[in-house]
Order: structure tokens, then C-alpha cells, then sequence
């Protein structure tokens, strides 16, 4: 029995693109084999959905699939043996109009039904037309996106040229947790293929900008720290910020040098696999208070004194 690509998706042929983009990452999610490791009944599901989307995310080949339906490859050949042999109500050889509503399982020798001239020659000499089907053009488009949106996923409304001209504008998913230079593979969305050849693929070339606090190290993220010089000597807490927009509070023991690293797990890059975050590194940096009060200088003469005599007790 065919497949059902709509039943596949869980969606109606009424539903918008938009919706049906909707169900498939749905259902990706659940059935992603790096979800689902070993699991060949997830991975075989997840080729289906995967099939499914392709077909229906496209406005060509959706339409070709509503009207031919598992024969929707064969789209083009068909039509062209409709005209030549004036199927659809057009004019036949003799001046005769006919329609055909059989199996069109007939027109490529699955049964007995209506050929012409007796052994489908004119049948068999259109579909082997079809042998010269090609490949559609493998198209590449580089996307830049900021940290955070490396960090969350995005959306690009992308536009597609072959050989110079427009092929058109296409809204395509940024994975979470991309990295820079990373080559993302959108199997099918590349140019037509010819006489019912499969569609190219679309890469995207991703480049990450820098950010102003934050520096990525594969799953990590490191960033630096203001510690007052006080709660470094003597013990303190303050605030780490992170992608998420919201900061995390540290706890910073007493004693603790400008330079020393934090490491607040979890609280990285999202991982590609899509189990689990990197961990994120806070590096302290010792501030003092600028400009000094009165006060605050007194005290770091006094601890300077108290320094300079440590160090000559410890000569003597």
C-alpha cells in the first residue's frame, strides 16, 4: 500500500506550509536517531517524516503528490502522455475524445488497461524519455548569526539563485548550538531537478559573530569576572551572567586570585547531539574601587605597610 505522506505528518491537505513545517520538527525531535541511539524503528520513522516533509514543504512537488499521488515523480511524464495521446477530454488520433480514469498503474504495464496502438509502444517510448531525468543543482548559501542565536536556534528567510538568476525564497531552521563554519545539509531544497529528476540539496554555511562578553570553546563558554578586591581577600559572591539573560550567583572563597577560573556546569553552548549544555568558565578579574575615597586609600597604605613588613621579617 502507498504511503500516505499527510498521514505520515499527522496533517490535512488544507493545512499551510508553515503548519506542516510545524508537525515535522515535531515529530523530528522525537524520532532524531541521535535521540533515539540504536534505535532502528526511530531511525527507519524519522526517513518517513523526513521523506514526507520534502514532498509536502514544497509547492511543486506538493501539488504534483495531491494530483498523482505515490506516482508524483513521474508528474511530468504523465502529463506528457496525456497530451500526446489526448487523455483529460483533448483529441486523440482519429479526431476522437476520450478520458482516462483507470489505474495509471496501466500506463507503465501494471495491467490491462486502455494503451495505444496494442503494446504501449508510444507509452513505453515517453517513459524511457524519462531515463534522462537529472539531478537538480546542489545550491549553497552562507547565514550569519550572533551567539545567542547559535545558543537558542533561528530562522532565516533565505533567497535561492542558480546560475545567476532567482530561484526563488525559502525560510529555513537554524539548528541550537551551531558553530562557526559549520555546513548544514538541506537534502532536496537545492534546484529542480529535470524530468522528474530529484531536487539538489541547499547548504548552509554558517558563520557565528563574536560577542562582546562571552567566547566560545567548542561546548563551553568562557567569560571574564569583576571581583572586588575586598571579597577576593576576604570571601564574597557575585554575580555570572549567561545566554540564557539571566545571572547566576557565585560564591567566590576568600583569598581567591585574579586569573582563577570558575566552572558552573551546564551553563554552556546547547551540544549538537542535543543531550545536554557545555559548561560555562568564569575567569576572575580583581577590580579596585576607582576613583579611591580618603578612606579606602588609608587602607591600602595600611595593607601595604603590613606587606612591607612581612617581607622584611621574612628576610631577616
Amino acid at each position: 500500500m502507498a504511503t500516505d505522506f499527510y498521514q505520515v505528518l499527522g496533517v490535512k491537505k488544507g493545512f499551510s506550509e508553515k503548519q506542516i513545517k510545524s508537525a515535522f520538527r515535531k515529530l523530528a525531535r522525537q524520532y532524531h536517531p541521535d535521540v533515539n541511539p540504536g534505535d532502528t524503528a526511530a531511525e527507519e520513522r524519522f526517513k518517513e517524516i523526513s521523506q514526507a516533509n520534502e514532498v509536502l514543504s514544497d509547492t511543486k512537488t506538493r501539488a504534483a503528490y495531491d494530483k498523482y499521488g505515490d506516482r508524483w515523480q513521474n508528474a511530468e511524464q504523465i502529463e506528457e502522455m496525456e497530451r500526446q495521446q489526448g487523455f483529460g477530454g483533448h483529441p486523440g488520433r482519429g479526431g476522437q475524445s476520450y478520458t482516462f480514469d483507470g489505474d495509471l498503474s496501466d500506463l507503465f504495464g501494471g495491467g490491462g488497461g486502455a494503451r495505444s496502438g496494442g503494446g504501449g509502444g508510444r507509452f513505453d517510448s515517453l517513459f524511457r524519455r524519462g531515463s534522462g531525468r537529472q539531478k537538480g543543482q546542489d545550491l549553497e548559501h552562507t547565514v550569519s548569526v550572533t551567539l545567542n542565536e547559535a545558543y537558542t536556534g533561528a530562522q532565516r528567510m533565505i533567497q535561492l539563485s542558480t546560475g545567476g538568476s532567482t530561484a526563488g525564497r525559502l525560510e529555513v531552521d537554524i539548528p541550537a548550538g551551531v558553530s562557526d563554519g559549520q555546513r548544514i545539509r538541506l537534502k532536496g531544497k537545492g534546484g529542480h531537478g529535470v524530468q522528474g529528476g530529484a531536487s539538489g540539496d541547499l547548504f548552509l554555511r554558517i558563520g557565528v559573530q563574536s560577542h562582546a562578553s562571552f567566547r566560545r570553546d567548542g561546548d563551553d563558554l568562557r567569560v571574564v569576572v569583576d571581583v572586588p578586591a575586598p571579597d577576593a581577600a576576604l570571601g564574597g559572591e557575585v554575580n555570572v551572567p549567561t545566554l540564557k539573560g539571566k545571572s547566576l550567583a557565585l560564591r567566590i572563597p576568600a583569598e581567591t586570585q585574579s586569573g582563577k577560573v570558575f566552572r558552573l556546569s551546564g551553563q554552556g553552548m546547547p551540544k549538537p547531539s542535543g543531550k545536554g549544555f557545555g559548561d560555562l568558565l568564569a575567569e576572575a578579574q580583581i577590580v579596585i574601587p576607582e576613583p579611591l575615597s580618603q578612606e579606602q586609600r588609608e587602607i591600602f597604605e595600611m595593607l601595604r605597610a603590613t606587606q612591607r613588613r612581612k617581607r622584611t621579617t621574612a628576610e631577616e
